[in-house]
């Protein structure tokens, strides 16, 4: 068991998040992005730089979304569903954007790349799916109500 999940299943609110899949999501979401951010920077050593510029772009902002979303869903204090959800949504996209640019690209780095990208996509699916099927995440006593109400 890594370290990270033994923390996890200590936290007073680890039933905020499906542990498992959150545990599969956060080794894919790592995993993608020291795979992006690696990319990238083989990509600046390409002979055809001019036409990585987009790939280099993508690999960019899927490492920081794919960042963005490891540590929201590391957080399971005052946890506010429909941010997950969306943040879940926006990785997802990001991924698949990536993976799709990846694939314009003859490069080994780049293939490499996209199946990182695709294997976080299903891992953050999985994960919404898990807490859309729910219909929500438990509620939270520091949540506070939303916005309006």
């Amino acid at each position: 068991m890594k370290s990270v999940d033994r923390i996890l299943r200590t936290h007073p609110n680890s039933g905020t998040l499906p542990i498992d899949d959150s545990n599969v999501a956060s080794d894919a979401l790592l995993a993608c992005i020291e795979a992006c951010t690696i990319c990238a920077d083989a990509c600046l050593a390409e002979p055809q730089l001019e036409k990585l510029r987009r790939c280099i772009r993508a690999n960019q902002d899927c490492a920081d979304i794919c960042d963005a979303t490891l540590r929201l869903i590391a957080r399971h204090t005052g946890t506010v569903a429909e941010m997950v959800r969306q943040q879940l949504h926006a990785c997802i996209m990001a991924c698949q954007l990536c993976a799709e640019e990846c694939d314009l690209h003859e490069l080994e780095h780049c293939r490499m790349c996209a199946d990182a990208c695709r294997r976080c996509q299903e891992a953050c699916n999985r994960l919404l799916g898990q807490i859309s099927s729910s219909g929500t995440i438990p509620a939270d006593p520091l949540e506070s109500p939303p916005m309006g109400a």
